[in-house]
């Protein structure tokens, strides 16, 4: 079983918070620092659809890098993806990983395809999680601009301000993975009224 050790606790970038802070709804403090893989919570909501946004190489941003404790501009690998929940843009999502990793610890990540992260991290004992930190998305956070795309392209670019964000390092061998995931506010439109799911073990995706 996949363990949350503060001995891993990423150093917290600025304008990330280690809790929920009190103006946020019961309903967003649950999924913002819900335990567990989020594709299995999502499924209980409604029909999960995956689509990968990009993958590429890059510099890990200073962002990025300090919750990974590499140096900023270390070469990384990148992907994100849009998770769509009973056919509504629900639920961006940005990975990355050093560029080494990605051929080894984390070499995995460049085979899922439209398969969800989750698939190769709940599966395995030896992958230990840190703790969650959230943050309300701006522009200088390079997940921002994922986030203000998908609502650009739906039509909603006001919306970009009021983004909440959640993020947290996976351990392999050493290596991190960073998964940082936002929910767009047509997703807290769909779980108004409802009582939050339960958890569930993940269940890997069919090929």
């Amino acid at each position: 079983m996949m363990t949350s050790a503060a001995t891993h606790r990423p150093p917290l970038a600025a304008g990330w918070l280690a809790s929920a802070p009190p103006r946020l709804s019961l309903t967003q403090r649950h999924w913002l620092f819900r335990p567990g893989a989020l594709t299995a919570g999502l499924r209980q909501v409604g029909q999960v659809r995956l689509r990968v946004l990009a993958e590429y190489a890059d510099g890990a941003p200073a962002d990025e890098a300090r919750a990974m404790r590499i140096a900023p501009g270390a070469p990384v690998w990148v992907r994100e993806v849009l998770m769509s929940v009973d056919g509504i843009d629900s639920v961006p999502a940005r990975s990355l990983t050093p560029l080494r990793a990605s051929h080894g610890a984390w070499q995995g990540m460049r085979r899922l395809l439209t398969r969800p992260l989750a698939d190769m991290l709940y599966h395995d004992s030896t992958v230990v999680r840190s703790p969650f930190a959230c943050r309300l998305l701006a522009s200088p956070v390079p997940f921002h601009a994922t986030a203000a795309g998908v609502l650009v392209r739906n039509g909603r670019e006001r919306d970009a301000q009021r983004v909440w964000a959640r993020r947290s390092v996976f351990w392999r061998q050493g290596q991190p993975l960073l998964v940082a995931e936002c929910f767009l506010p047509d997703f807290w439109t769909l779980q108004a009224g409802r009582q939050a799911p339960p958890l569930v073990p993940h269940q890997r995706t069919p090929r």
